[in-house]
């Protein structure tokens, strides 16, 4: 019995059981197996499993005045921005040359003020996908996509991702939009569980596999399946918010700030 309570207590076994409890069996084994395609020599291959979801915009404040140190300022060219995550060379600027529009948030209260406290990326018509080829196209003219939410793993649990949703949601309110929908990867359920709080509606789920030059996906969405091997053959998911019932506003405040 005492060898067999070590053996529970190896750290693999551990981290096995945490993935169980988080992401259930069945996200578990696609996350094992992205695990083993990442380590090909030469990053040749990889797997990605996403869920798409819908959020609705409205007018009204997630904050209610709180969060006022944080400033939220959208960021108009690449060359700007201040150092943030790594992300794949040359994907901010495409983000940029699609028409995105990036919200930086800072905290006057840190000692480097000019620091990031976090961003998100608003795109009116659609979205290129940065990790596969893939593009996300809209089919209602009140919907726009947001990607990559990042907040600073220091300003975690404060009120930088509230006060970034109140500031998107002017903004894509302002513009005529009424849905903003996105793409959140199934293993990060913080992420997940983030957005679900806010409200969301399921959109739909996408599997892709990538070795070499061939990309495999399956989706719940057309066109459901698609094999390409050449970078300009790029499977194209639509997403239609139109028949999604409307919120009068974001009366979520209280679930947001207590997380």
């Amino acid at each position: 019995m005492a060898s067999f309570a070590r053996f529970l207590r190896l750290p693999r076994l551990q981290r096995l059981a945490a993935s169980l409890r988080q992401l259930g069996w069945r996200d578990s084994a696609w996350l094992a197996l992205a695990r083993l395609l990442a380590a090909v020599p030469g990053r040749r291959c990889a797997l990605h499993r996403y869920q798409f979801v819908a959020q609705a915009v409205a007018p009204g404040s997630l904050c209610r005045g709180r969060g006022r140190s944080i400033a939220v300022t959208p960021c108009l060219a690449e060359a700007d921005l201040p150092c943030g995550p790594a992300r794949r060379p040359g994907a901010l600027g495409e983000r940029y040359r699609q028409g995105a529009q990036c919200l930086v948030a800072r905290n006057a209260q840190d000692a480097d003020q000019a620091a990031m406290a976090g961003w998100i990326w608003l795109l009116r018509h659609g979205c290129q996908e940065d990790e596969v080829r893939a593009r996300y196209a809209l089919a209602s003219k009140q919907s726009s996509w947001d990607l990559d939410v990042w907040v600073h793993p220091d300003q975690r649990g404060g009120l930088v991702f509230a006060r970034l949703w109140e500031e998107a949601n002017a903004v894509l309110y302002a513009q005529g939009v009424r849905w903003s929908c996105s793409r959140i990867s199934r293993f990060n359920r913080a992420s997940l569980g983030a957005h679900a709080r806010l409200g969301t509606h399921a959109l739909g789920t996408a599997t892709f596999m990538r070795c070499g030059r061939w990309q495999w996906m399956a989706a719940s969405v057309p066109p459901y399946l698609h094999l390409s091997r050449r970078p300009d053959d790029i499977a194209c998911l639509a997403f239609d918010t139109s028949r999604l019932p409307q919120y009068p506003s974001l009366e979520l405040t209280c679930r947001i700030l207590k997380q």
